[in-house]
């Protein structure tokens, strides 16, 4: 019996974690968001999943920097239909680690890790995923009619209100 599903105030459907997972599989582009001297900073990394863990290939540069310091980071993937006005987002959070060599070596056998950069050297760093949200902008006719306050409809809340 599948459960049924659940949306969010927005109307958008709250993925579980498992389908954040499926999801995070079926791209090979994503946004890493980490602090930069003491700002936000965001990059384009190409990754892939070793079972729950974010893995990327990085030079030795600011992510490398990161991933010494185990900051804690988020990473972002999303796709999106903009004709259809469809798509989803996955945000995991968790602290980043430098990949031991050894580890590397075995990763790189089974775990389909390429750089889409030119680098020396390069080394591979995880994210350890603490903590998965996902949200689905599905197509109109399956949106709630009603907005959604904790996963059921919000009797008698306008469309802009609660």
């Amino acid at each position: 019996m599948t459960a049924a599903p659940q949306f969010d105030h927005s109307r958008l459907e709250i993925l579980s974690p498992a389908e954040c997972l499926r999801l995070l599989r079926s791209v090979a582009l994503g946004r890493l968001v980490y602090t930069l001297g003491g700002l936000p900073a965001v990059r384009l990394v190409n990754f892939a999943l070793a079972d729950d863990t974010i893995v990327f290939s990085t030079g030795r540069g600011e992510k490398f920097s990161a991933a010494e310091r185990g900051d804690v980071v988020a990473f972002e993937a999303d796709d999106v239909d903009s004709e259809l006005h469809t798509g989803w987002t996955v945000t995991a959070i968790g602290h980043l680690s430098v990949v031991s060599a050894d580890e590397a070596t075995d990763l790189r056998r089974t775990v389909p890790i390429h750089s889409w950069l030119p680098m020396d050297e390069p080394s591979l760093v995880r994210l350890g995923v603490e903590s998965l949200h996902g949200r689905r902008l599905l197509p109109w006719a399956q949106r709630p009619r009603t907005r959604m306050h904790h996963g059921v409809p919000a009797v008698g809340r306008g469309l802009l209100g609660g």
